[in-house]
This record gives C-alpha cells, structure tokens and sequence, in this order.
C-alpha cells in the first residue's frame, strides 16, 4: 500500500505540474465566466441554454484532461526509461497501473471540482435578461476575491519557497473555490443569510457528478491504451472511442437486436450518453438519485473492467 499510495502521489503531482493541463483549466473557467453574456440571445429561456453550455464546457474539459493527462502515464515512463527504475523496486506491475489509474483520476477530479464551482457561480449568477436586471455582485465579488488570493498567494510562494506557480495555483484554487461555494450557499445576492435563496440547483450538482463519472471512465481507457501503445496512437483512440461513445445509441443501440456487430460495439464502447442530462434540462424533469447510482455502478463495472484489461496488457509488454 506504501508503495501504491507513494506512486499514485507522484502521478498526481506530475499531472498537476503539465502545462497542457493548467491551459485547459483556465480555458475552461474563462468560457465559464463569459458564459452569462453568450446566452443572452436565445429566443427563450436564457438559462436552460446557460445550464447546458456550461456543462457542455465542464464535459470537454474534463474530457481533455483526461485524454491527455492519461495517454502519457505509462507510454511516457516507458519512453524515458523511468518505468525500468520503478519496477526494479520492486514495484509489481499491477500495482504500476493501479497507482497510475488512481493518480490521473485525482487530478481529474480536481480539475472538475474547480470548474464545477465556477459552473454553479456562473447558473446562481444567471443570465441578464432584461434592462432592470442586476448583476450578482456577491458571486462576482467572492469569484474576485479568490482568483486574487490564488495568484497573489503562488506568487508569493513560488518566489518565498520556489514553489511551482501552477501546480500551486491550481490546489490553491481547490482550497478557495471550496470556501467561496460555501460561502454562497449561505449568503444570497443581498448580502444576507438565507440559504433557501442560493440559487444551487440540485440538478446541477448531479450533471456534474454524471459527467466526471463519464472523464473517469475516459482516464481508465487512456491508461490501458497507453500500456500498449505510445502516445499518438493512445491520443487518438481516446478521440475515437469518446466520438463513438456519445452516438452509441444511434450507431450501435438501434441496431443492437439484429445485428451482431452493433452488440458487440454495444458492449464495448462506452455510453457516454448516459451521463448527459441535456434532455432533464430542458423538460425541467427531476434527475433522481437512483439514477446517478446506477450510471456509477455502470462507471465502476466498466472502468474495473478496462484497469483488469490494462494490467493484461502491460503484463507481457517489454521495457526494456
């Protein structure tokens, strides 16, 4: 466990510390913010188009993410020649693709905890409608006030300790989007304590949970890709099967009960689709919990499956 536990942080820091995925993260916050001003010219209702773009955005980044932070766990330990000092730990393979696995993951989370947050200040901010509407001077006061303390405080620490400033920046953002969604979910547009006038939908939260079912997924099939394949190749099967994944009803599922090729692509591709609530959005339906139980019993059966596929694979793949 010492030794999982042990590679599992080094992914994760890896991770944090890729220049591709702190571009993501800022991408994805800045679409999130100007995301009130782009839904403004609907024919109808404003905020369902707000909801439904911001997690479409919060979708593809934690999306890309994924892909990208995966494909280069094992292949790029392999290229280098790192993998060789690892193994000779002695550290058994399946524990290599494991902690792999778990420390990708973290990273996603991470990443999709922090735009979640701004997610949910963008829909309690809601979209200016009319001339007489207001801006939310508390979301975007508190939204202020932790971007500023996130870059001023890895400033400081990257100059005081010679901290990284992204890698920093990002856990600090964790830190701060924690305390600022608190902080509104107590405190309304007024100034005022009242809780019940937040403006956090439940439905929000669990399109959120839905989709990083779905980016973990993604994680798991990049790591048993990159264990056989190199980057390219992994990158682009990622592209491929996440493509084929959101159209798996129409491409496989209607054919599903006369053909056999549409069974077996059934079976094996993903159904991403599932974790996309679009359709609840814009019906006003409740998402109930007993859904987002049974989507994560089909995350964790799949991406068990793939990890036990990727320990397979990397088993024979030779290293040195």
């Amino acid at each position: 466990m010492n030794k999982l536990f042990t590679l599992t942080k080094n992914t994760f820091i890896e991770t944090l510390r890729q220049p591709v995925y702190a571009v993501i993260i800022i991408a994805a916050l800045f679409l999130l913010f100007i995301s009130p001003s782009l839904t403004m010219y609907t024919m109808s209702d404003d905020n369902k188009l707000l909801r439904e773009m911001g997690l479409s955005t919060l979708f593809l980044a934690s999306l890309f993410i994924a892909i990208f932070s995966a494909s280069g766990a094992v292949a790029k330990e392999i290229e280098n020649k790192t993998i060789i000092t690892v193994l000779s730990k002695p550290v058994k393979r399946p524990t290599f693709i494991i902690a792999k696995f778990f420390g990708v993951a973290a990273a996603v989370v991470l990443a999709h905890y922090i735009c979640t947050v701004a997610l949910l200040m963008a829909i309690r901010h809601g979209v200016l409608e009319t001339a007489s509407d207001t801006p939310d001077w508390t979301v975007l006061s508190t939204a202020g006030v932790a971007v500023a303390l996130t870059f001023s405080l890895s400033a400081f620490f990257n100059y005081a300790y010679d901290w990284r400033f992204s890698s920093t920046a990002i856990v600090l953002a964790g830190i701060f989007a924690t305390l600022s969604i608190v902080f509104l979910y107590f405190i309304d547009r007024n100034w005022q304590f009242n809780p019940r006038e937040n403006g956090i939908n439940t439905l929000d939260v669990y399109g959120s949970v839905l989709l990083l079912l779905a980016a973990i997924i993604i994680v798991a099939l990049a790591v048993a890709l990159s264990a056989r394949f190199n980057i390219m190749v992994t990158l682009s099967a990622c592209v491929g099967i996440f493509l084929l994944g959101l159209i798996s009803d129409y491409t496989f599922g209607r054919f599903a009960e006369t053909r056999i090729w549409a069974k077996v692509g059934r079976f094996l591709v993903p159904n991403l689709q599932i974790f996309w609530i679009s359709d609840a959005i814009y019906e006003g339906s409740a998402v109930p919990l007993k859904y987002i139980i049974i989507s994560a019993s089909y995350a964790l059966c799949y991406t068990t499956a793939i990890l036990l596929l990727a320990i397979a694979l990397f088993q024979r793949r030779q290293i040195g």
